[in-house]
């Protein structure tokens, strides 16, 4: 059922939108924590698009005022950790940079790790690892 909350109320079927107004209509706090979900994708999907910096800060903070009226525990906790973060996630739009290509990357290194448990010499994991992820042109020496 969780499913059905994850996704966009736009993106759901006739069978999903039957379940999720069937939970929504038993639970007034469901639907509000619903609500404010699509109120801030919402917000994203607008602010990917938009130029001025202020219009999408100035938005931000509607979404913010929007939540103690709300008065749920875990999203007021969500927004002073994005208020906390509010710099860092503004400029995501301003920039349109990702470290995701890196992230995958170390959690590929990662798994090798956990699977090369026993090799006995670091610079063959090394190896292992930069000949798997393709940058075969990194020497193989230490130092």
């Amino acid at each position: 059922m969780r499913h059905v909350f994850y996704k966009r109320e736009a993106q759901l079927n006739e069978k999903q939108l039957w379940k999720l107004n069937r939970y929504r209509s038993l639970s007034s706090q469901l639907k509000m924590a619903y609500e404010l979900k699509e109120s801030y994708c919402e917000w994203f999907d607008w602010a990917k698009n938009a130029n001025d910096m202020n219009e999408i800060k100035m938005k931000l903070a509607c979404f913010y005022r929007k939540v103690p009226e709300v008065n749920i525990p875990t999203f007021n906790q969500v927004i002073k950790t994005m208020k906390n973060w509010q710099t860092e996630i503004l400029n995501s739009f301003a920039f349109g940079y990702s470290n995701g290509f890196l992230e995958g990357i170390n959690n590929k290194t990662k798994v090798m790790k956990r699977h090369a448990y026993g090799y006995k010499r670091f610079d063959r994991l090394r190896a292992k690892i930069l000949l798997t992820l393709k940058y075969k042109e990194v020497g193989l020496h230490l130092g």
